[in-house]
């Protein structure tokens, strides 16, 4: 039996978006924050609608309370091309604060409420979508599709994506990570990341008689941030061929992505935020404890090691005693050649469902992409996004968005893995 073209799919698509969307709001009811971590009623979900379909899966779980959904359709004898995307979410935060219930998957005006709407449930539904049109049309796919649906992306993947890649689990000639980037645009690169803790130890004695007794840990801690913010003065040397790519991601942050003036600033600098400090144990007493926990965003064109060998000779610097540095993870920068073919399959397929030019630029954040780039696989990131409202209040997505990605998942599946007509 002869496979259906590309284009009769992309308009079965178009017929059944409501189905699409539907699935898509049903991702959004589960509540699968992370903290704290509980994906067993979304795996049960995403798993049900994959048999459902007739798409083969299994489960590899690292700890027996992290699961990682590995699907697969189309033959091992041609090329992989790998299908990314987290179940997880980031805690809906305060309640009051959203304009709709965020487990309500509210769909309104055209609009598609709640938390995860846009980072990154209807990422992971576009993929499912997509799937299992190719597999209901009986699509006879030269290469293998190979979905990895993984539970903790949002607290840096240790036994999601890291475990999968690292251990040779998921292996693939290239890779769509379906994280937020809007239907006209994907990254092809992303700042690494440094997340450390300065600890300060200090001598405690009553408060009245501070200065003259006691170590005040807190005024410490506070120096010795002060000394190493310095650390964002570090010189980038942006590679050329990168050079462009750069100017167009400024811009687009400018003009597009972000209303805070000079935020494009961001995308070639290193940033230093200062996200939690705690110390002491009474108003009348002197501290003799106090850590700070600071995360770095590192540009393309420097390296971890260099942002902390830079930090170490600041503290050292400093002179300041009783200071200890702790490191709680770190990245380098990374990214995917813009002529890679995965990137162009995805332009065209952009073009022909859009009838417009895929703008291919740089992530100012990280994410379990850089796990498939440090292993040598081609990766992107291309999902559905309303960039307003991700890791805040009232997040949401448009269904137009949600429908287009999705008929560019399938155009670009099937082009880039081959199929028989």
């Amino acid at each position: 039996m002869n496979s259906p073209t590309k284009e009769l799919l992309i308009a079965e698509i178009e017929k059944n978006k409501k189905e699409l969307i539907s699935l898509c709001s049903d991702l959004i009811k589960i509540d699968s924050s992370n903290p704290p971590g509980d994906m067993g009623e979304i795996t049960s979900f995403i798993t049900n609608f994959l048999s459902k379909h007739k798409i083969s899966w299994e489960i590899l779980d690292k700890t027996g309370s992290t699961p990682n959904i590995i699907a697969k359709t189309g033959p091992d004898s041609g090329c992989t091309l790998i299908l990314n995307g987290h179940m997880d979410v980031v805690p809906a935060g305060d309640i009051s604060k959203w304009d709709v219930p965020p487990f309500s998957g509210l769909v309104k005006d055209g609009v598609l409420h709640g938390r995860g709407a846009t980072d990154m449930k209807c990422g992971i539904g576009g993929l499912l979508f997509a799937l299992s049109m190719i597999v209901k049309h009986q699509v006879q796919l030269k290469g293998k599709a190979l979905l990895t649906i993984v539970p903790d992306e949002e607290i840096g993947g240790p036994n999601g994506t890291k475990w999968l890649v690292e251990n040779g689990i998921t292996k693939g000639d290239a890779c769509i990570v379906a994280e937020p980037s809007c239907h006209h645009n994907c990254e092809i690169g992303q700042k690494g990341s440094l997340w450390l803790k300065l600890i300060a130890q200090g001598k405690s004695a009553h408060g009245s008689l501070a200065p003259f007794a006691g170590d005040n840990a807190i005024e410490k801690l506070l120096k010795a941030i002060e000394a190493i913010r310095s650390v964002q003065d570090l010189q980038v040397f942006l590679p050329a061929k990168i050079e462009e790519t750069m100017k167009l991601t400024k811009k687009v942050v400018r003009e597009e992505l972000l209303k805070q003036k000079g935020a494009e600033y961001i995308l070639d600098h290193l940033t230093f935020n200062v996200g939690k400090i705690c110390g002491g144990t009474k108003v009348n007493m002197v501290p003799d404890h106090a850590e700070a926990e600071i995360d770095i965003r590192i540009p393309v064109g420097l390296k971890a090691d260099t942002v902390r060998e830079k930090i170490e000779f600041l503290l050292k610097k400093s002179g300041i005693e009783g200071i200890q540095c702790v490191y709680n993870g770190y990245s380098d920068p990374n990214t995917t050649d813009q002529d890679e073919e995965i990137v162009e399959t995805l332009a065209a397929n952009v073009r022909a469902v859009a009838d417009i030019n895929l703008q291919k630029t740089f992530q100012w954040a990280s994410s379990d992409t850089k796990f498939y780039r440090y292993a040598g696989i081609p990766t992107i990131q291309y999902g559905p996004a309303n960039l307003e409202g991700i890791h805040s209040y009232n997040e949401s997505v448009n269904i137009d968005e949600v429908v287009l990605c999705t008929k560019v998942y399938l155009g670009t599946i099937m082009d880039y893995l081959g199929y028989d007509t």
